[in-house]
């Protein structure tokens, strides 16, 4: 034996060394590693040895079981000596190390390799019980791996992984076992814990479905297998799905019916039907209902006749829940409201109904599509058709406290009033209400607010210019004269007004007060806008007093002629402003483009401004990139304030590609918030994504040509290929 185990020096050396100190873990693994080239035999007396005297060190039982496992590695009969011989090995091991989890898995995964499925089970028990919780997650992935090879029993398979979602996690295996209680046919099981998880809050899936396709594998059990299952709220549970869901329901609503005429209660299944199409919000949902519910077998019920004219009552509803559909889905919706009233083209109480609920529904300020002072006028034409003059003026009556969007829709609702009181013979109430309608209103007016249009409304040039056309045809002309002064006085007149006003002046022979009306109005406006009223003056002069006032005549020639010689100077300037521009520095053209702009604003107007800011953000212009962003937002305000809501939201777009944009994203909110809907706000988030996402660099060299020629469609083309 002497001679077997101390075979060379180095052994005489090792053995005076673990004998001198036999708890030094360092003496041990070198006298193994010198022997690393020995039989296992002669380690295993070394292992022995060692494990006496260190028996809860990890490194040797590692070393030690996995040189046992190297053994037993090419032996296919699990039934050989040398398998219990390991199995013994690993028992003794888990004396001292019961608390280490790598020695249970790999004992478990011999065991599982052996197939011994009782002891595996057994030992998995074991393992549980000796480690702590905060372990168990190791354990638990090797016994679900283990229950799901071949051979293992069914019941075995259920049981370990209703434990697993009992006692570990209820959410991360529970497809894999929904899977098995399928192909084993446990319908009732498995639709319960999908619908217990799918109910439970947020789930992700472990195989990469989504929430919506597990939806439908539960629908498929509930609805296909109505007879295997039982226990269940299904119609609780499928409700639940739908209120998961705001579109893509379709499906849903059509498996609970279907469910309940499996059920054989067919009219059931009917008022499911109804109910899916009065609650969905998409038409694509409402058609998958429709289609289905269209095609619905009511024979068994009821005559085939009378399923005939039920078949043909449910077509004729269509358009009416579709237009339900598009109403749930924007209720401020105009046109579409508009849609519904003619859809009961024939049936007044409906329409009547309709106009109703509309008006209850649609907020002024939330409105798309048209006007919500259009249904006011339509309603009361509805009413007027009808020869009910008392309920059409009550309407208007309300219409006018309205307070919408706009002061023009405002001054509309009074015109369609006082046309009709026209249309009625009621020309003296017509005029009195045009009158209050054009009235300034009250200071401390205690029903009116400080924002509301109809502070505004005696300014509106609409309901001026239909009051004085009302009072030439049914005023006299003290009234009619009274009403063109006012309107000179709110400085509202357009050239056409001083034309008009002037001609019927000339008309009752008063001529003088016409030649003064002329002067007026050339003295209010600017060339070219005042070209027609000159014309007209100096024509209407010389005709009348052409060869009796020579000099007052030539008078009037030079003064248009000077006007419009001091246009031509105006012109002059803005060439000058423009070429002062192009040639300054280019740290001084911010403050050139401002200066022009203001002078453009003061002279010329709208267009002419525009055609400024259009140049000051083109590549050629020389302006800064941070300029030039400030640029864009000034030119979108102005847009905003002269109402091209269209155009300032194309001005941002087109500002949102360079860097540091939040003050542009801040205007641009706000002009959404104001003006814009959820269509137009959901593009603005898109567009903020698609700058964000691509990771946008500076553009200004990218710059060329103008990004504005047609500002509606130029700004998206260049997000585009950017």
């Amino acid at each position: 034996m002497e001679t077997t185990l101390f075979s060379s020096s180095s052994d005489l050396i090792h053995e005076k060394l673990v004998k001198r100190n036999p708890n030094c873990l360092q003496s041990w693994w070198r006298y193994l590693i010198s022997k690393s080239h020995s039989p296992f035999n002669d380690r295993l007396v070394i292992y022995e040895r060692a494990l006496k005297a260190l028996p809860d060190s990890y490194i040797l039982w590692d070393a030690y079981l996995g040189e046992h496992l190297d053994l037993v590695r090419d032996v296919d009969d699990v039934t050989h000596p040398q398998y219990e011989s390991l199995n013994d090995a690993f028992e003794r091991s888990l004396v001292t190390m019961h608390h280490t989890p790598t020695i249970w898995l790999m004992y478990l995964e011999t065991l599982t390799a052996q197939k011994q499925i009782a002891r595996t089970r057994e030992t998995f028990d074991r393992a549980f019980s000796a480690l702590h919780v905060t372990q168990h997650g190791r354990i638990w992935e090797a016994y679900l791996e283990f229950v799901s090879r071949e051979g293992v029993p069914l019941e075995t398979k259920l049981s370990v992984y209703r434990r697993c979602l009992d006692q570990y996690d209820p959410v991360t295996h529970v497809e894999d076992f929904v899977e098995i209680l399928l192909k084993s046919g446990r319908w009732t099981e498995a639709a319960e814990n999908l619908a217990t998880v799918l109910m439970g809050g947020e789930f992700e899936s472990s195989k990469g479905k989504s929430v919506y396709s597990l939806w439908m594998d539960l629908l498929d059990v509930l609805v296909h297998r109505v007879d295997e299952v039982s226990g269940l709220d299904v119609d609780g549970i499928i409700r639940r799905g739908i209120g998961k869901f705001t579109d893509e329901v379709g499906v849903f609503w059509t498996s609970l019916a279907d469910y309940y005429v499996k059920k054989k209660m067919v009219e059931k299944a009917r008022d499911v039907y109804e109910e899916g199409m009065m609650k969905v919000v998409t038409l694509r949902d409402f058609n998958v209902i429709f289609d289905v519910y269209s095609r619905f077998d009511v024979a068994k019920k009821m005559d085939l006749d009378d399923d005939e004219e039920e078949e043909e009552e449910l077509m004729k509803r269509r358009p009416v829940l579709a237009n339900s559909v598009l109403l749930r889905q924007n209720p401020h919706d105009v046109e579409q409201w508009h849609h519904r009233v003619k859809l009961f083209e024939g049936e007044v109480e409906k329409q009547i109904l309709t106009y109703t609920e509309a008006l209850s529904t649609v907020d002024p300020m939330k409105a798309v599509g048209e006007s919500p002072h259009t249904l006011w006028v339509a309603f009361a034409k509805l009413y007027e058709a009808h020869n009910d003059l008392v309920n059409a003026r009550a309407v208007l009556e309300k219409a006018v406290l309205v307070n919408y969007k706009d002061v023009d829709h405002m001054a509309c609702v009074w015109c369609e009033w006082a046309e009709m009181e026209v249309r009625h013979k009621n020309f003296k109430g017509a005029l009195e209400m045009m009158r209050s309608a054009t009235a300034a209103p009250w200071p401390e007016a205690p029903w009116i607010e400080p924002e509301q249009v109809h502070m505004e409304l005696y300014k509106s040039l609409r309901l001026w210019s239909f009051y004085v056309d009302m009072e030439e045809r049914v005023g006299t002309l003290e009234s009619t004269k009274d009403a063109y002064e006012r309107i000179l006085e709110l400085r509202i007149a357009t050239p056409l007004i001083i034309l008009n006003y002037a001609k019927l002046l000339e008309v009752n022979d008063y001529f003088e007060e016409a030649f003064k009306v002329y002067e007026r109005g050339v003295n209010m406006f600017k060339y070219p806008h005042v070209k027609d009223i000159w014309v007209t003056y100096l024509t209407r002069f010389v005709e009348i007093n052409g060869k009796t006032k020579v000099e007052r005549a030539r008078e009037l020639f030079d003064n248009a002629v000077s006007m419009v010689n001091s246009s031509d100077e105006t012109k002059r300037a803005m060439e000058i402003y423009r070429e002062a521009m192009r040639k300054v520095a280019d740290e001084r053209k911010l403050e050139m483009y401002e200066m022009c702009i203001a002078r453009a604003a003061e002279l010329f107007g709208i267009e002419e401004t525009r055609e400024i800011f259009k140049e000051a953000v083109e590549s050629s212009s020389g302006v800064s990139e941070n300029d030039v962003k400030m640029m864009c937002i000034m030119f979108a305000e102005m847009e905003r304030r002269v109402g091209e809501i269209d155009r300032a939201r194309g001005i941002y777009r087109y500002a949102s590609q360079f860097e540091d944009t939040q003050l542009v994203w801040e205007k641009w909110h706000e002009l959404e918030t104001e003006h814009g809907n959820e269509d137009t706000y959901r593009d603005m988030l898109n567009v903020k994504q698609t700058v964000s996402c691509s990771g946008l660099c500076p553009v200004k060299n990218s710059r060329s040509g103008s990004p504005f020629e047609t500002l509606s469609t130029s700004p998206v083309k260049k997000m585009r290929t950017m």
